[in-house]
């Protein structure tokens, strides 16, 4: 066993440094383990006052979720939350996050989540501290989204299905898991459009899901989603 620290999009160069040129399969598991929500200090949750940075490797990246959130336009910041995260009041958070920088610059999750549950209240006529909707809070899709931008994550997908592809033997096979849909559409149109090259064939038409019994043990897998291609 090689544990290898490094970004998916680097799996190419990772494997030749171990001399791999062919594997019979991999998996590529986009998820969070449960330590790494809870860690604390970077920005991830929205559940405590933090630093806004939500780098995955501080050491080699440099824009930080302040930057993002501090310098993007409006309409950046708009098409990021609907696109990344499908924010239903995208348009609306992106233009309070303006206003509020424009009389202090915004640097800790507390002060985002702040302006994000400003905008619920408003459009839900809530005079709750935290307008909960459907169980979620409302902080969930817009940090989600700048997670998403910060770390590339789509681009990193995009950049690794060729490598990974390229690295199988005839036979081998892809097994992608993502966990939540935006990722899981790219991952779906990324394979069809590998398969009408005939590099591939799809062996999951639909995605595997957790089991209802596995859901009740895990409720973070329930929105856990396993397509597979085999290299032709």
């Amino acid at each position: 066993m090689h544990l290898l620290h490094g970004n998916f999009s680097e799996l190419g160069r990772l494997t030749l440094g171990l001399g791999i040129e062919e594997v019979d399969g991999i998996l590529i598991d986009l998820g969070w383990s449960s330590p790494q929500l809870e860690e604390r200090g970077r920005g991830f949750s929205f559940l405590k006052d933090e630093p806004l940075d939500m780098r995955y490797d501080p050491r080699s990246q440099t824009v930080t979720a302040a930057e993002v959130v501090n310098e993007r336009s409006v309409d950046e910041l708009d098409q990021m939350f609907s696109g990344y995260a499908d924010e239903r009041f995208s348009k609306d958070i992106a233009l309070a996050i303006a206003r509020a920088r424009q009389a202090k610059r915004i640097e800790t999750t507390g002060t985002l989540v702040d302006i994000i549950c400003g905008v619920y209240r408003r459009k839900l006529h809530s005079d709750r501290e935290v307008p909960w909707v459907g169980g979620a809070h409302p902080a969930t899709r817009t940090f989600q989204a700048i997670r998403m931008a910060v770390n590339d994550e789509l681009g990193v997908i995009e950049r690794v299905i060729p490598q990974a592809i390229e690295r199988l033997k005839a036979g081998g096979r892809l097994a992608v898991i993502t966990f939540h849909s935006v990722e899981d559409r790219l991952v779906k149109h990324t394979f069809k459009k590998v398969a009408a090259k005939k590099a591939v064939r799809i062996i999951t038409k639909k995605p595997i899901t957790a089991e209802a019994e596995e859901g009740k043990r895990n409720p973070r897998s329930r929105s856990a989603k396993l397509r597979v291609v085999e290299k032709i």
